[in-house]
């Protein structure tokens, strides 16, 4: 199960944020959507087979299967194009949600670099132990357990990688503060030109930067894109497939989970 093991009830700073293009304010706006390029749900028909296979596999525990209605694994896998044989990589990884998921995509010829922290905090030993059973189990998965300050965050030559995920954690990671221009440059220089670098996490209110991101476990999309385009990533397309317009985003994200706004946004490191 994919949860955020070191969601800290710690008090941060709010900081101001630049006034840049959001998905939600496009929303409102036509031609600032047409400029993202956000997409709707990819139809069924169009979800690669070798997709639906893995996320019908059965050999997916059952409380993994139980997240998907809300999660829709099947529009995120196709929206970042994971596909077999591809190298790719899940940062934040949690309990392997997200890890198994592109093992079953990328099959024996691929493979997946699971990251987390080398060791837990007590609280979340169970998911920590949960993660290292599970990819065990996955033969083309290296488990990575490597500190975000280390300096060397994947073990993988520059350029090597076809995608990087962060699914619903990169809220904590600046919750936490930990050095994101750091990490997100490691990510760029991982990845292939032309490779993705694909982010789903809880929509704050617009505008609100960094506010939620410790007490909701939210996190304003501008905020995100800002941060990440200036490590030379460029915006490519965003989908709609885990919006929810009903949420005014006001409320802690494990109160109603698989129900919060999500922003799913894929990121490209040019050629």
């Amino acid at each position: 199960m994919k949860i955020r093991f070191l969601a800290l009830a710690i008090a941060f700073s709010t900081i101001a944020m630049g006034a840049s293009l959001s998905v939600a304010d496009a929303q409102q706006n036509p031609a600032l959507m047409a400029k993202i390029n956000q997409t709707a749900p990819i139809p069924e028909a169009r979800i690669p087979a070798y997709i639906k296979a893995a996320v019908n596999s059965p050999d997916r525990p059952a409380e993994d299967k139980a997240l998907d209605e809300g999660r829709k694994p099947e529009q995120m896998l196709a929206f970042f194009g994971i596909k077999p044989g591809m190298q790719v990589a899940d940062i934040w990884a949690g309990g392997g949600w997200t890890t198994e998921l592109l093992s079953l995509v990328v099959g024996p010829n691929g493979k997946v670099y699971s990251q987390n922290i080398p060791k837990f905090p007590a609280k979340y030993q169970k998911i920590a132990d949960q993660w290292h059973a599970r990819i065990h189990g996955l033969p083309n998965v290296v488990e990575v357990a490597t500190p975000f300050d280390a300096p060397e965050l994947l073990p993988v030559a520059p350029n090597s990688l076809d995608a990087v995920l962060i699914n619903m954690n990169y809220h904590d990671m600046v919750g936490l503060k930990l050095d994101r221009a750091k990490i997100n440059q490691q990510i760029f220089t991982a990845l292939k030109p032309g490779g993705v670098y694909g982010i789903v996490d809880h929509s704050a209110q617009a505008g609100s930067g960094d506010r939620d991101t410790t007490t909701l476990h939210r996190i304003d999309e501008n905020f995100v894109i800002t941060e990440i385009e200036k490590s030379g990533f460029k915006l490519a397309a965003s989908s709609s497939a885990l919006r929810h317009p009903e949420d005014d985003r006001t409320w802690f994200v494990f109160k109603k989970r698989g129900q919060t706004d999500r922003f799913m946004l894929k990121f490209i490191k040019p050629r």
